[in-house]
């Protein structure tokens, strides 16, 4: 997992597909990309903007993903993460391959991602996105980037 501000997103990756993701959010105001599917290459790289209130971590899942690496960014708003390494969770459901996701069950390490933030999750990370920060919900825009491995 890394976690960082946007502005530092280059000193960060060395992987090419994922300097190739950030270019593109950088380049392009995804804030203003309507929710949905927006395709950057194919599916080799794709973005999946989202508005929503905040949760209260009960109504929140552990995720974890195998083909490919999570970019969640905070356009705006907040909202609290958790992370832990897959390792050391339980699943709670078969893994679904159509939909490359996994729930699991178990705890880990919360991090506060505000806007202009963001957070990389690899194969190998569980997190737990969408929590709120301070107790009640709040409005997040944010956009994850899918890069297949």
């Amino acid at each position: 997992m890394i976690v960082d501000l946007m502005s530092n997103w280059n000193s960060c990756v060395a992987l090419p597909q994922l300097r190739h993701a950030f270019e593109r959010i950088t380049w392009w105001e995804v804030g203003n990309w309507p929710d949905g599917r927006v395709e950057i290459d194919g599916d080799r790289i794709f973005a999946l903007p989202q508005g929503y209130q905040t949760r209260p971590a009960a109504q929140c899942r552990w995720e974890a993903h195998r083909r490919y690496i999570d970019i969640q960014y905070v356009v705006t708003g907040r909202e609290a993460m958790g992370y832990a390494p897959l390792s050391t969770l339980k699943p709670t459901t078969d893994f679904d391959q159509a939909k490359d996701v996994g729930f699991y069950d178990g705890t880990g390490s919360i991090i506060t991602v505000e806007a202009g933030m963001f957070a990389i999750f690899f194969p190998h990370d569980a997190h737990m996105p969408c929590m709120q920060v301070t107790g009640r919900p709040e409005p997040v825009r944010k956009v994850v980037v899918k890069v297949a491995l």
